[in-house]
């Protein structure tokens, strides 16, 4: 089993700025993919960001340039620091981690339990 502790959601006002953590603890041999994805209510859930092991990583189109994924492998935490925050940025956020398990062979995908983020204008 693997557990995924979310932190650092809130409520800021339109072009303020939050900082999600992530941290994965459990049953942990390696972390692949770690992702922030998003769902605002009424919408489905949306990838936001998402970064390798070895660091690279995509965005949604809708946060290039305001969003920033990082991770630290040796904390097994992956983080997103949202700056220029809009209202359209509300959503519940979730991080996802894919990780191998020791002696067992394939991946799994493991999500958090949601941080929800409110912009105001």
């Amino acid at each position: 089993q693997v557990q995924l502790v979310e932190s650092g959601g809130g409520s800021v006002q339109a072009g303020g700025s939050l900082r999600l953590s992530c941290a994965a603890s459990g049953d942990i041999f390696s972390i692949y993919a770690m992702g922030w994805h998003r769902q605002a209510p009424g919408k489905q859930r949306e990838l936001v960001a998402i970064i390798s092991r070895a660091g690279s990583s995509n965005y949604a189109d809708s946060v290039k340039g305001r969003f920033t994924i990082s991770r630290d492998n040796a904390k097994n935490s992956v983080y997103l620091q949202m700056n220029s925050l809009k209202p359209e940025d509300t959503a519940a956020y979730y991080c996802n981690v894919e990780s191998s398990r020791t002696g067992v062979s394939g991946r799994w995908s493991t999500w958090g339990q949601g941080t929800q983020v409110t912009v105001s204008s």
